[in-house]
């Protein structure tokens, strides 16, 4: 009965948030909100925020380096376009995959330490990620000017199949105006199904156990750390998922996207909307970016 009941009220909220997300063009124009732009970045950094919250607000692990990994995703987005073709899917793949190694190998080495410790590690990574986008990356990422498409770039699948655009697309549907948020939105409502179905799987419950008390874990001699891990990359990829539509609704990509205020942005976004929540964080990151604009 009790079974039921959660997963009444799960479809309940996923109908509810759907249907929010959907309609976003109507009760979103009193607020003067209603232009695809604005509501593809509702869409991109409630994305964002939705994957922040799988670590900070599960497990209690609060990392200041997500930005690194929006970063990553954004520069394998555009490296896609370059070099593949100008079709948003195998950018997103890419994108994902890229980040979500990068979010291993920091993963890997900051969950060593717990805590502010933990914090500062993150911090430092994506401080070097953004230092090096800056210098030693440069052929990689453009330096300060930025990844950007150009006509010279090879784009060997599209060539292959002659298909010709100068705009990304899905499936040879360009990604402009009010396509490219419902393209947005409907990346949100699967990332939300999926950040549902994490918290409610015994794989969530353990996350809120360690969040809850870890060290007693400890003692009963419960290895928590692929846990946190797994979360940690998780989380990564929902970063590089979100820099890599970013990348698709303005094909450039550079080293701001990386720096450490973009890291605190997505804190104060999942703080204000409510940590631990489903979504609060959707909701917080909707605000900031409604009065940044």
């Amino acid at each position: 009965m009790n079974t039921a009941l959660i997963g009444r009220n799960d479809l309940l909220l996923f109908l509810g948030f759907t249907i929010a997300v959907l309609a976003m063009p109507i009760w979103l124009q009193p607020f003067g909100a209603a232009y695809p732009d604005l509501m593809q970045r509702f869409a991109i950094y409630g994305i964002f925020a939705l994957g922040f919250n799988i670590l900070f607000g599960l497990t209690g692990y609060l990392s200041f380096g997500h930005a690194a990994f929006f970063g990553v995703g954004s520069y394998a987005a555009v490296w896609s376009f370059k070099l593949l073709t100008m079709d948003a899917v195998p950018a997103l793949v890419f994108a994902v995959v890229v980040a979500g190694l990068f979010a291993l190998v920091i993963g890997y080495v900051s969950l060593r330490r717990s805590g502010i410790y933990f914090s500062i590690l993150t911090l430092a990574f994506a401080q070097m990620s953004y230092n090096l986008a800056y210098s030693v990356l440069t052929p990689i990422t453009n330096g300060e000017t930025g990844l950007q498409l150009t006509l010279a770039d090879p784009r060997h699948l599209d060539r292959m199949l002659g298909v010709s655009s100068g705009s990304p697309t899905l499936f040879g549907q360009p990604l402009l105006g009010y396509a490219g948020f419902y393209f947005c939105a409907g990346l949100l409502i699967v990332a939300f199904f999926i950040a549902q179905r994490i918290t409610g799987s015994p794989f969530g419950m353990m996350l809120k156990a360690i969040k809850s008390n870890q060290t007693r874990m400890h003692y009963t001699g419960f290895n928590t750390r692929p846990y946190t891990l797994a979360a940690f990359v998780i989380s990564g990829m929902y970063a590089g998922l979100a820099g890599a539509m970013l990348a698709i609704t303005d094909p450039l990509a550079g080293a701001e996207r990386m720096q450490w205020t973009a890291s605190g942005e997505v804190v104060l976004m999942t703080i204000l909307g409510g940590v631990g929540t489903l979504v609060g964080p959707v909701i917080g990151a909707w605000i900031i970016k409604y009065f940044e604009n």
